[in-house]
């Protein structure tokens, strides 16, 4: 897979021998955070499209996303980071992803200067796979009619993407998100297509986990995550192997209260893994985040955690 990180880097492709997009390209556009059932179903539909024009497959993606820069700190949390998201779409089998930076000289493009200068110049794009209701340009004006009748202009096609529905309801990022909230782990695993999981490079804390018995890698997180509490996690190690173990995820109230970040106390192992990335996989709630009185207390709940994770491990 090729991943083209902004429009400039877009740009220095055009007229190269090893560009990727000299014959054009089928591509979708989105934010395809959490890469989820529906998303790999409008996936299916672009890389058969682009087989069948012998073109590359491409997804278009943005960062920041654009109600983070809309929004900010009030923006909705992420189901995946940058990485773990462009992983998922290899994973997929894409072979573009153009990643578009999204900030106030993106922000102010027009919807026609959108179609010129990216989809037509930029990706030379032979089919576009986009959902009905999608909407662009600092004016609004552009849509799906306007995509359609640019196409029938300059020669591209136009394909919605398909709805994919589970227990009669659409499947989307906002539920998917709403169900780690809620700490409906089965629901948003079915609607992922996958367990939920977090990937990222573990860093030096502040070895509170030592001084407390139960040593923890610890994971800093950009923004603010979907879950918020204690679990019951399986880790999977660079090495190929996994461990069992308890996590904390969220803002440490009895700590420090102020970076969200992920710490995994993994079960019977005795390595180290700083530097190293990791994947953690939710399998189970235990509690929400506290805020102790002391030290002495979170210890004594933390040795109840990891009690109460072993014992539901075992039952199942």
């Amino acid at each position: 897979m090729r991943l083209i990180r902004g429009l400039s880097n877009l740009r220095s492709l055009a007229g190269r021998p090893d560009s990727p997009l000299q014959d054009g390209c089928v591509a979708t556009i989105g934010n395809f955070d959490g890469v989820h059932v529906g998303h790999r179903t409008i996936i299916g539909q672009v890389k058969a499209k682009a087989a069948e024009l012998g073109v590359p497959s491409l997804v278009m993606i943005f960062e920041p996303q654009p109600r983070e820069f809309f929004q900010g700190s009030e923006a909705p949390p992420r189901l995946t980071g940058f990485r773990q998201k462009v992983e998922a779409l290899r994973d997929e089998g894409v072979d573009v992803v153009l990643c578009i930076r999204f900030d106030e000289q993106f922000r102010q493009y027009s919807g026609m200067g959108f179609i010129e200068d990216i989809l037509i110049d930029g990706l030379a794009v032979r089919h576009l796979v986009i959902g009905d209701d999608f909407r662009f340009g600092c004016d609004r004006a552009g849509d799906f009619a306007l995509l359609e009748a640019m196409g029938r202009e300059r020669g591209y096609g136009v394909e919605r993407t398909v709805t994919v529905e589970v227990e009669d309801e659409r499947v989307s990022s906002t539920r998917i998100r709403t169900c780690l909230q809620d700490n409906d782990l089965a629901t948003a695993e079915r609607l992922l297509g996958r367990p939920y999981a977090i990937s990222g490079r573990v860093v030096y804390g502040r070895q509170l986990g030592r001084q407390l018995d139960a040593p923890t890698a610890n994971i800093l997180l950009k923004r603010m995550p979907a879950l918020r509490g204690v679990y019951v996690v399986r880790t999977f190690l660079p090495d190929g192997t996994d461990c069992d173990g308890v996590a904390n995820i969220g803002l440490r109230p009895t700590v420090d209260g102020r970076r969200p970040s992920l710490e995994v106390h993994l079960f019977d192992f005795a390595g180290t893994l700083y530097g190293q990335r990791i994947r953690v996989e939710f399998r189970h709630p235990l509690r929400d985040e506290i805020k102790f009185d002391s030290v002495d207390a979170l210890k004594a709940r933390i040795d109840q955690d990891i009690d109460d994770a072993r014992a539901w491990i075992a039952a199942h």
